[in-house]
C-alpha cells in the first residue's frame, strides 16, 4: 500500500475547505537540521515521534512544539501506559506508510486499521491557533489551525488524545 503523497494531501485538504500554508524547503531529518532552516513560524513548528510500548500492541504518534524534550517515562506514566520506546523504521513504513524524517499527523490518513493513536501535546492549543508538520514529505512544512488537524484525524478515525507535556 502506498499513502498519500504531498499533492495528494494538499488536493485533499483543499476538498475539505481547510485553510493551510505551505513552505517549502530542503529535506530535513530532524529537528537539529530544522533549525537551519528558515520557517516562517518556527515557535509553530512540530516534533513527531513514532512510538510503540514494549509488546509492540500499542503504537502512538505523539506531536509536541519542536523545542520540547520529551522524556517517555512521563508520557507513560501521564497515558497510563506500558513501557515506551521508539518503533522502528519497518512498523512506520507499515502503520503510517512513511519513512524517518517524514513523519506528521498526516500519516494518520495513511493508517487503514485507525489502531494508531495521536497524543497532541496541549501547548499547541493556544494562540496563535497554528501547527507546522510535514506534509508526508520532509521537503516542505504545512502550516494549518490545530483544530482543523484535530478533526481530520478524529474523522479519519484514529483515536486522539490531547496531554500536558
Amino acid at each position: 500500500m502506498v499513502g498519500m503523497d504531498k499533492e495528494e494531501l494538499l488536493s485533499f485538504l483543499r476538498s475539505k475547505h481547510i485553510v493551510f500554508e505551505l513552505t517549502e524547503h530542503i529535506a530535513v531529518f530532524n529537528m537539529r537540521e530544522v533549525s537551519n532552516i528558515e520557517l516562517p513560524y518556527p515557535d509553530d513548528d512540530a516534533k513527531n515521534l513514532f512510538i510503540r510500548d514494549d509488546k509492540k500492541r500499542q503504537f502512538l504518534l505523539l506531536t509536541v512544539k519542536g523545542n520540547k524534550r520529551v522524556d517517555l517515562k512521563l508520557v507513560r506514566k501521564t497515558l497510563n501506559a506500558r513501557p515506551l520506546s521508539f518503533a522502528n523504521d519497518e512498523a512506520l513504513k507499515n502503520k503510517l506508510q512513511l519513512t524517518p524524517g517524514s513523519v506528521t499527523p498526516f500519516g494518520l490518513l495513511n493508517n487503514t486499521d485507525c489502531d494508531v493513536c495521536w497524543i497532541l501535546d496541549k501547548a499547541f492549543e493556544g494562540e496563535p491557533h497554528r501547527i507546522g508538520v510535514h506534509p508526508n514529505d520532509n521537503t516542505a512544512t504545512l502550516w494549518l489551525r490545530p483544530e482543523d488537524l484535530i478533526n481530520l484525524i478524529k474523522e479519519h478515525g484514529n483515536p486522539v488524545r490531547l496531554i500536558t507535556l
